[in-house]
């Protein structure tokens, strides 16, 4: 993949449960990770004494994280209700020109902050809530 330029990662909310994506507005900064916890199976038979994992195993996560201003009311409280009511909700993270990861994803954190001459600003995390899949950019 060649460089991209970072205003083209979206985050997006299926605001209505439909399948109608839109993108959370104001996002300067965002973030996508996947993690994979190990199970060790090492024991005093293991080889050399060197650690063995167990294929296919473990829990799988992904987290996104953005920061960013707020546009307009709307975007402001559909991220606020969900994360107050603590709603998964399916989220979509397009990578330009690589794809969209998706899946059920719930708000963990949401936090507020602005100087005195200056915007108001948040910040979001979220970590997926059941499968997420991936789907290739046509």
């Amino acid at each position: 993949m060649v460089a991209k330029k970072g205003k083209d990662l979206l985050l997006k909310l299926d605001e209505d449960g439909l399948g109608n994506f839109v993108t959370v507005a104001g996002l300067r900064t965002k973030r996508l990770a996947f993690n994979s916890e190990t199970v060790d199976v090492t024991d005093a038979d293991s080889a050399g004494r060197w650690r063995e994992l167990l294929a296919g195993s473990g829990v799988q996560r992904a987290s996104v994280a953005g920061s960013g201003i707020f546009k307009d009311a709307q975007s402001d409280a559909a991220i606020r209700s969900r994360f107050f009511a603590g709603d998964i909700a399916t989220w979509q993270f397009a990578i330009p020109e690589f794809g969209i990861v998706f899946g059920p994803f719930q708000i963990t954190a949401l936090e507020y902050s602005g100087n005195h001459d200056g915007e108001v600003t948040f910040e979001i995390a979220l970590e997926s809530a059941g499968p997420v899949n991936f789907a290739v950019a046509q």
